[in-house]
């Protein structure tokens, strides 16, 4: 990696390191990153330090040379829901096209605020899973804690926390046990901590099928995010046209075709868009 692409990666682990009470609680948010390596990175120790934890550290803090952020309506529209349920402690489910820019939306949101926290859920997640990556985002050591002991240690961090918000990404992918969390999380910190659950409409669908058949504990779920999920308008052509641009996509038949065959999906845009350019294919 070059110097300035290290600069700029030490530039976002700084304003990462701001978010958290001490630099070792933001190395501890990080997964196989230590203390030390970020200590080396912030005071220019960079010869100790191989690429492949450079990118690493990048990676986790949302911090990439390669791409800029396009700020598209679902951005915008995402961006303003998540401030305004931070400052009051709301909890929702937001749903979405897949594509649409959730994910990067909710990276950007938590690199930028103070007390913001996310994790992205996986299908093979149980509750312990779910406990110790909620923990490590915080900046926590969960190391020999039982499930209760997480749990409370999660009560306590947040409670003292000034208008924290735990953003659920890709929370359809939740198995029925660990979505249950949602509802002991919702109990213990209800008007101390905003929750997100953060997804693509089959989240909608799943709920509401589960209410239908008296499904035990969707109810109680559906009932403590308002009974109603909060749909993103989804992006416009110009939006993805942008997409296309920030790439690097300058040649308008190109950039239109790439739109045209997206499907609305920005990461389809993205790639498309990077196959045109690696061809060679991008003047005008």
């Amino acid at each position: 990696m070059t110097i300035q692409e290290k600069q700029v990666i030490v530039d976002a682990l700084r304003a990462y390191c701001k978010r958290y009470p001490s630099q070792n609680k933001a190395a501890n948010s990080l997964k196989d990153v230590s203390p030390s390596t970020v200590s080396n990175m912030l005071t220019e120790k960079h010869e100790l330090i191989k690429d492949e934890m450079w990118r690493n550290v990048a990676a986790q803090i949302g911090c990439n040379n390669d791409s800029k952020i396009v700020k598209t309506t679902v951005y915008n529209e995402l961006y303003a829901i998540l401030s305004d349920h931070q400052s009051d402690s709301g909890v929702s489910a937001i749903v979405s096209a897949a594509g649409s820019g959730k994910s990067v939306t909710s990276k950007q949101y938590v690199s930028e605020n103070k007390n913001a926290y996310r994790i992205v859920c996986a299908e093979h997640w149980n509750r312990k899973t779910f406990m110790l990556e909620l923990l490590e985002a915080m900046g926590c050591d969960p190391s020999g804690y039982t499930v209760n002991e997480m749990m409370r240690e999660v009560s306590r961090v947040l409670k003292s926390k000034e208008n924290p918000i735990i953003i659920l990404d890709e929370a359809d992918k939740l198995s029925d046990q660990v979505l249950y969390f949602f509802i002991t999380l919702y109990n213990m910190l209800e008007d101390h901590c905003s929750i997100i659950l953060l997804a693509t409409n089959h989240m909608e669908k799943r709920i509401l099928r589960g209410v239908a058949l008296n499904k035990k504990g969707f109810n109680e779920i559906y009932s403590r995010i308002g009974r109603r999920f909060i749909k993103l308008s989804g992006n416009t052509y110009e939006d993805m046209a942008n997409v296309a641009v920030s790439v690097g996509l300058t040649n308008v038949q190109h950039i239109e075709k790439v739109v045209d065959n997206s499907d609305g999906d920005l990461r389809r845009v993205d790639k498309l868009s990077k196959a045109i350019i690696k061809k060679g294919r991008n003047a005008a």
